[in-house]
């Protein structure tokens, strides 16, 4: 007999639900280190080159004139008003080219009309180098943000497309199989079969768009623009501020890590079932 001073585990589930305490994900401190480590041995070996060597500071300046370039455009404000607007045309042109990839990828894999019909127009538009194709979107969009965007869009747009066409079409043909036999539609074998599989493949795909997004948004920049970091560049390279230009490269460098690891943790967190996600 249950004693009353003692409370039922019916009276109080809850008694023997296990407590769970989130992990915390773990900070790699030894590959820290050790990139560290290489990174300082690198920067000394070359301080000491350009010292020894008598290398010219317009040919190859030394670190800590690019560490004093960097500082005074980070002091200066300057660094922080031109990054905002590239990594604005980087974040809103990748995304735009990223939901078109995503779009066309799956009606492409899913309709074979809509792959006869559009995908020869799509490799032919990827074919064109972006340098040859952004002077005419300066012309037609001006010298703002809009013709930039549309830049970055157009080149983050294909690797997400074609990763997602393998995607879908790397689907186990087993589960098709089994949701069709359980009266499953077509956009229950997209949903619950097809998406799922292409995740890992559309992440591929968006991790090298974003390099692509970066890389355009700059060739925008160079080709016209008012403001942003390849107009800095560009400026610096004029004057022979070497210094400068090693400092933005820096700027755009960090910045560019910064996206990939935003959008690998990503990756980690919707993809964590599957061994494929890229690390």
């Amino acid at each position: 007999m249950i004693s009353k001073d003692i409370p039922s585990v019916a009276s109080n589930p809850r008694r023997l639900a296990p407590r769970v305490v989130p992990r915390l994900p773990k900070i790699p401190w030894n590959r820290l280190m050790e990139v560290t480590g290489y990174l300082a041995a690198l920067l000394i070996v070359w301080e000491a080159a350009v010292g020894f060597f008598s290398i010219p500071s317009y040919l190859l300046p030394p670190p800590s004139s690019v560490a004093l370039a960097l500082n005074e455009g980070i002091q200066s404000g300057v660094y922080l008003y031109n990054l905002t607007i590239t990594m604005t045309e980087v974040i809103v042109g990748f995304g735009i080219g990223a939901l078109l990839g995503l779009l066309l990828g799956i009606g492409i894999a899913t309709v074979a009309a809509i792959e006869r019909v559009l995908y020869p127009y799509v490799i032919a538009i990827q074919t064109v180098p972006k340098v040859a194709i952004a002077p005419l979107m300066i012309v037609w969009f001006g010298f703002g943000l809009q013709s930039k965007i549309i830049i970055v869009a157009m080149a983050s747009m294909f690797p997400v497309l074609v990763n997602t066409i393998a995607g879908l079409k790397a689907a186990d043909e087993d589960r098709i199989s089994l949701v069709r036999a359980l009266c499953g539609s077509g956009i229950d074998v997209l949903r619950f079969v097809q998406i799922p599989s292409a995740l890992p493949y559309i992440f591929a795909g968006l991790n090298t768009a974003l390099v692509l997004a970066v890389i355009s948004a700059i060739v925008g920049e160079f080709v016209g623009a008012r403001h942003g970091i390849g107009v800095l560049i560009m400026q610096a390279n004029v004057s022979l501020d070497v210094a400068g230009v090693f400092a933005l490269l820096v700027v755009l460098a960090l910045s560019g890590v910064c996206l990939t690891m935003i959008l690998r943790a990503v990756e980690r967190r919707i993809c964590f079932w599957s061994g494929r996600s890229t690390r």
